[in-house]
């Protein structure tokens, strides 16, 4: 019998990366990008490392979509309203997650807490590309 059945079921787990700072006006935690400039703007942080962590934060602005949408409402001004989603890593960008976890070890090396979260319920998709999706979180989503 093959290890894989036909009628087995596969879960995706999206991956996000989180600092144990709150978003402000959310119950959620902000990603690991904000961590990432608040370590690249430190004014006593040494050019090794300063470089590193430029280079990634290159990496990412080449090779990383920036999404266009935030919330799942289009009504007029709705880019002027706060935003609801939340940025999750899809589980086959592997060069993404490479990269995220190279990011990940830099931050943990430089005393950020980052947690990473996965979930096969993130919310309500507002954006998806190859790499990620935005999801407005559902209330047992992960945050």
């Amino acid at each position: 019998m093959s290890p894989r059945s036909p009628s087995a079921t596969f879960t995706i787990m999206f991956i996000r990366f989180v600092h144990p700072i709150k978003i402000e006006d959310m119950d959620a935690r902000q990603g690991f990008f904000c961590a990432a400039y608040d370590l690249r703007d430190t004014a006593a942080l040494d050019k090794y490392t300063f470089d590193r962590i430029e280079a990634l934060l290159v990496w990412f602005r080449e090779n990383l979509e920036i999404p266009y949408r935030f919330n799942r409402t289009k009504s007029k001004g709705a880019f002027q309203r706060n935003t609801k989603g939340l940025s999750w890593f899809k589980p086959e960008a592997n060069e993404v997650l490479g990269k995220s976890y190279e990011m990940v070890a830099l931050l943990k090396e430089n005393g950020y807490q980052i947690d990473t979260l996965r979930s096969d319920r993130i919310g309500y998709i507002v954006y998806e590309d190859a790499c990620q999706v935005i999801a407005e979180p559902f209330a047992d989503t992960p945050r």
